[in-house]
């Protein structure tokens, strides 16, 4: 009879360690995640990669991760990181990094045609689609009002801050200056981001900075809390080459009281590229349609993040748009009668 007790202690001592390990997978499997990006809720994770953090794509990714996305169906959750902006932005969400990423038109279409930039000359991005047009981006060549600068020629034997290495910003400058006649060879190119540039034209070791992002661009107005600014104009034969060359570039004007608080009193006759925002095309239908829902029922959350969230609007929503757009988004546009031929 004490064997038959002890032997029915033990069983019963089995079966409860067994039921603990099968409860602990259990555990372990519902918090683990998958591999595709999928969370725990099986929504998606969304990573947005933006820009510099002295940028303009910062402050409006944070908001679209932290406001918007993060309670829309089908999103688990989402967060915005700080990048080298457009380029890069390709380059990792070819390599599945980000779910979506503000970028340049021009950038977006080299990237998706495998072309132009030696970034891309036979390296194809395949997994991104259209999502938005948001906002114009100006090419600002900032400078400060006592260096003497006041023309694109006076760049001649000065450091000149171009954008980061292969950056969308440094693609412009390049093609600004060319315009114009200049080579790097003609000034001391300096590969820095925008609020690297401002650090330099603060502390006088950079002389003038190309910034390719939307005005009120917060890099420039830092540098104009401690010194007068002086954004230059671009001839008109520079603007008219530019635009008739490249077909992303559009002619700007800037008021002057858009700087006018940090010393600029000239209007300022630029070129500009549109910033979009781009999607991985392997998120659902479903989900991206959602996505886009959302961000324009909340545009309030974009306009307290950035100025230039007032231009994020359903009416340029395709403006520029140099890539064929995810279906979700497709489908949203097309419902609030938007032909997306």
């Amino acid at each position: 009879m004490k064997n038959l007790k002890l032997v029915g202690l033990l069983l019963v001592v089995v079966l409860l360690a067994l039921a603990g390990c099968g409860s602990a997978q259990e555990d372990s499997d519902d918090g683990g995640g998958g591999s595709d990006g999928e969370g725990s809720s099986g929504g998606e994770r969304i990573t947005i990669g933006t820009g510099g953090t002295s940028g303009t794509y910062y402050p409006l990714g944070v908001a679209m991760a932290q406001q918007i996305f993060s309670g829309v169906d089908g999103v688990d959750n989402a967060n915005a990181v700080s990048t080298g902006a457009s380029v890069s932005n390709a380059q990792e969400m070819a390599d599945g990094k980000y779910q979506l990423a503000l970028i340049q038109n021009d950038i977006a279409y080299y990237a998706v045609n495998g072309e132009t930039l030696e970034d891309f000359e036979g390296n194809t991005v395949d997994n991104m689609a259209g999502f938005a047009s948001l906002y114009p981006e100006d090419i600002q060549l900032v400078t400060t009002a006592d260096s003497g600068i006041t023309s694109l020629d006076d760049l001649e034997g000065k450091n000149v801050a171009v954008g980061d290495q292969g950056s969308g910003a440094e693609a412009n400058a390049s093609q600004v200056l060319e315009a114009a006649g200049i080579t790097y060879d003609d000034i001391t190119a300096e590969f820095l981001g925008f609020g690297d540039a401002a650090q330099g034209l603060q502390n006088g070791t950079i002389d003038a900075a190309f910034i390719t992002a939307g005005a009120p661009t917060s890099a420039i107005q830092e540098l104009g809390a401690s010194k007068d600014v002086h954004v230059l104009s671009l001839p008109d034969d520079v603007i008219s080459t530019l635009t008739s060359e490249y077909s992303y570039y559009t002619e700007r004007n800037i008021p002057a009281d858009t700087y006018g608080d940090y010393g600029q009193t000239e209007d300022i006759t630029t070129v500009a590229v549109m910033a979009i925002m781009v999607v991985d095309s392997g998120l659902s239908e479903d989900t991206v349609y959602n996505m886009t829902k959302a961000m324009f029922e909340n545009k309030d959350e974009l306009e307290a993040a950035h100025d230039r969230g007032t231009d994020i609007t359903l009416d340029s929503a395709l403006d520029g748009m140099s890539i064929d757009l995810h279906p979700g988004a497709a489908k949203y546009y097309e419902e609030e009668g938007i032909s997306v031929e």
